[in-house]
């Protein structure tokens, strides 16, 4: 069972408890979730296609129902409430703006059919043009509109009528990588502007780590872990997580013998020495996880706890730093980077070198079910 992810700081303003959804009675989209969103955090559903975290966000809007469970808005059950009454702006991946309408006219629709004057719709959409940094475009069209300016529309569109809660559906997924980049910052900026409460579900896992307070990784409809960009690098809970989020080396092995928190984990290789995060014994089949950056290149003779003899495969240039793949402990495709510096040439293809990393860098996780054998 995955671990119960842990709330941000902060009144809660979203809840999920027991929420189950299934399309033909048999299979769940979503499965037992549990989540609870505080106010003002933007927290990020991350995962692969399929695991549900779209699912969500269409359940929080109302415009799916859950099979079983609770869904609340600050409090109050909103299962049965109607899309337009919970007060929700959404943003979508395919911007979905009226054509034949000016850019003007987008953002005051959701204002008139909440029934505000003309003078406040003008102030508002007003203001949101200037949150999006659009000021003097209010009477083009979407068409006349790059697309990353139809994005910065429909977030402004979502933002008008002065929400609280703000869910995004993979919004930048029809960008080119610089506008992603360049509206991801303006995102953040509005979030830090307004101070709302946002979901975002994506599948890029760099773009949620720019992002977000906290990420929830998915995975067959639950969640595998909740926690902030760096706890989820640097301290995954399970295999999938750590294989899921960022570059990363897995070692399948045995558990070979437990010392409070550091275990030794027998491997083809030999002995490697790790922290124990997962709940293991003797015996116990288990998956080392370690990053390649924490892997030291011909470290001095008796510095590191873990240390293996292994040979360089290919080296690849990647600007700040080259990118080696050795055979070492078993497995030809351990991935280690090191810096770019003088003389780093020292290390060409086909040398034997030794390479180390101390247990704390090491992470021993569950069994990872889906590795294929090297």
């Amino acid at each position: 069972m995955p671990p119960t992810p842990q709330p941000a700081e902060g009144p809660p303003h979203v809840e999920f408890e027991g929420v189950s959804k299934s399309y033909d009675q048999r299979t769940r989209a979503v499965d037992d979730l549990d989540l609870t969103v505080r106010r003002g955090e933007f927290l990020t559903l991350l995962g692969p296609s399929g695991s549900g975290k779209t699912t969500c966000l269409m359940m929080l809007a109302g415009f799916e129902a859950p099979t079983a469970g609770t869904i609340r808005i600050e409090g109050r059950r909103i299962n049965d409430v109607p899309p337009r009454r919970r007060g929700i702006g959404m943003v979508f991946q395919n911007y979905a703006l009226f054509p034949h309408m000016t850019v003007g006219g987008n953002l005051a629709f959701p204002l008139e059919v909440r029934g505000l004057d003309a003078a406040e719709r003008r102030r508002r959409v007003d203001r949101a043009l200037e949150l999006v940094r659009l000021e003097g475009l209010a009477g083009r069209r979407p068409g006349q509109l790059s697309g990353g300016q139809q994005q910065r529309v429909a977030i402004a569109r979502a933002l008008v009528f002065e929400p609280e809660l703000v869910l995004m559906d993979e919004p930048l997924g029809a960008l080119d990588r610089r506008l992603r980049e360049e509206l991801q910052y303006e995102i953040r900026r509005i979030h830090a502007d307004l101070g709302v409460t946002v979901l975002y579900v994506n599948h890029d896992q760099n773009e949620a780590m720019v992002m977000s307070d906290r990420v929830a990784v998915f995975r067959d409809g639950r969640i595998e872990q909740a926690a902030s960009p760096e706890a989820l690098y640097e301290e995954p809970e399970r295999s999938f997580v750590a294989r899921f989020i960022g570059e990363n080396n897995r070692l399948a092995g045995r558990v070979a013998a437990v010392h409070n928190e550091i275990c030794d984990v027998e491997v083809d290789g030999g002995i490697v020495r790790a922290f124990r995060v997962a709940p293991c014994g003797p015996g116990d089949r288990a998956t080392l996880s370690i990053r390649p950056e924490r892997v030291a290149i011909a470290p001095t003779p008796g510095l590191y706890t873990n240390e293996f003899d292994a040979r360089v495969e290919d080296i690849t240039f990647l600007g700040d730093h080259l990118r080696l793949r050795l055979d070492v402990c078993g497995r030809s495709d351990f991935i280690v980077k090191i810096p770019n510096m003088v003389g780093h040439g020292a290390v060409i293809e086909g040398d034997r070198v030794r390479v180390g990393w101390t247990p704390t860098d090491c992470r021993v996780l569950d069994p990872d079910d889906e590795e294929e054998t090297p």
